[in-house]
């Protein structure tokens, strides 16, 4: 019998009870739902509203279901609906029909809200751990390669030499930026909702802020319609592992490329490829292909929640039984495709001698001409077409720039001079980039140190929220 049988005189169909079962799903959320299951007894019990012995039969009942679920031998009924019907089926079937009183002064609706936030919130911190675990294998990356340079691209077309560190640094203030969104999401999903009941509150004497702080929420709900409509903070999750997504799978695509024969920039490892059942030589970089194609799963599991609940009316829909499978799937996604890139990085090699040959072909240097002949007098749109005139000069007669005597280049401007040979040196390009966040070894240095000391604020911040 469901615990909701009382005002029906038929039972549903067996389709209905399994397109209208979320425990499938919701199952995952069994820790919270307990923890908060308990809770909230503790404090039906401090008010008065039950006995302080029945409370302490259920919070028995409950860490004892508690032990069964995490040692496999709980059985989910899908008859029971959700997982919170389920633990409460549970509950009686072990204590008897004190059992029913837990769910006093609260409804599904606030419960289930109460449960994502705190499975989320908990999930956010896993996430954030990874965030900064490949942050720090960027860093590592840096320090060991500040003598690495490679062309930089613009329009996939090798436009300018900077430091392979500074490129890894890149990535590394994309994640910082994820991190941050990561701490907001946590922020507006530390709201505690339970004691909005169904949707209107409850005429029970509870007290909500007991609650909060057995939970560790930092702030209650400041309406009841909203506590249990609000699915915001899946939203704003759903959007910021997106942009987590996104920034993954532009470093895999990167990688992709460098990997292959054409660049040879780096050879990815073994751990990390695959290769072909059919073409022996083939090392494929599969675990980075991955995450760039999982990055669409998760966006369109944002999209979904969008979609879900932009025609809503207040307060709860069954609809918002669907926030729950793409929140999961997200989190998984995220933290594998994290993991993943990590072992990724840390593991390649990297073909420094390759980059810089690169760095040398490819007019990488032409700027620098034009900037060099800049700082004699001469207009910069006059100075870039000397330049480019020199480029396709060089391109006629299969040279590099460096190649050029001295007087060929002075056939096309009479004030350069043998300094600029020095000037066209991408080591010296390199350095001259010496403005803050430019790839001047010094200024990536500055990136460096700073960026420890974030990963180690990052750190305190998690280790703060997760007590």
């Amino acid at each position: 019998m469901k615990l909701w049988s009382g005002r029906f005189l038929k039972s549903t169909d067996s389709f209905v009870d399994e397109f209208n079962a979320s425990l499938p799903v919701d199952k995952h959320l069994y820790k919270q739902d307990i923890e908060g299951s308990i809770a909230h007894a503790k404090m039906l019990a401090k008010t008065g509203i039950i006995a302080d012995e029945e409370a302490s039969q259920i919070v028995t009942g409950l860490e004892t279901i508690l032990k069964e679920i995490e040692a496999g031998s709980f059985i989910f009924d899908i008859a029971d609906e959700d997982i919170h019907m389920s633990i409460e089926r549970a509950l009686t079937e072990k204590i008897g029909p004190v059992g029913g009183k837990l769910h006093t002064a609260r409804s599904r609706n606030d419960q289930v809200a109460l449960d994502t936030r705190m499975f989320l919130k908990d999930a956010i911190l896993e996430v954030g751990q990874e965030v900064l675990a490949l942050q720090e294998e960027l860093v590592k990356i840096a320090k060991r390669e500040m003598d690495t340079i490679l062309p930089g691209y613009t329009h996939l077309q090798r436009a300018q030499p900077i430091l392979f560190s500074h490129h890894m640094m890149a990535y590394f203030w994309m994640l910082r930026r994820d991190f941050t969104r990561l701490k907001g999401c946590f922020k507006r999903a530390d709201v505690m909702p339970l004691g909005a009941a169904a949707l209107a509150g409850t005429t029970y004497p509870i007290d909500m802020e007991f609650v909060a702080k057995e939970l560790g929420f930092s702030k209650i709900s400041n309406n009841s319609l909203d506590a249990v409509s609000d699915r915001d903070f899946v939203i704003e999750f759903q959007a910021a592992a997106s942009m987590i997504m996104m920034h993954l799978s532009r470093l895999a695509e990167e990688l992709i490329i460098w990997s292959s024969s054409e660049f040879s920039f780096i050879e990815l490892d073994d751990a990390y490829t695959t290769g072909s059942s059919i073409m022996p030589q083939k090392k494929n970089a599969d675990v980075a292909e991955l995450i760039r194609g999982k990055t669409g799963r998760v966006y369109g599991n944002l999209l979904q929640m969008l979609t879900t609940m932009k025609g809503l009316p207040l307060a709860y829909n069954k609809d918002m039984q669907e926030d729950k499978e793409g929140m999961l799937d997200s989190i998984t996604t995220i933290k594998n495709s994290l993991f993943g890139m990590k072992g990724m990085t840390s593991t390649m090699k990297i073909h420094s001698e390759v980059m810089r040959q690169s760095a040398e072909g490819g007019f990488t240097n032409a700027t620098e001409l034009a900037d060099y002949l800049v700082g004699k007098g001469v207009p910069f749109r006059d100075a870039h077409r000397v330049s480019g005139n020199m480029v396709r000069k060089a391109i006629e007669e299969g040279c590099w720039l460096t190649d050029f005597s001295l007087e060929e280049f002075q056939a096309e401007s009479p004030l350069i001079d043998d300094e600029v040979y020095d000037v066209l040196d991408i080591q010296n390009a390199v350095k001259r980039r010496d403005v803050r966040g430019g790839t001047a070894p010094n200024r990536v240095q500055e990136q460096i140190e700073k960026a420890e000391k974030l990963i180690d604020k990052g750190r305190k911040w998690l280790d703060e929220r997760g007590k």
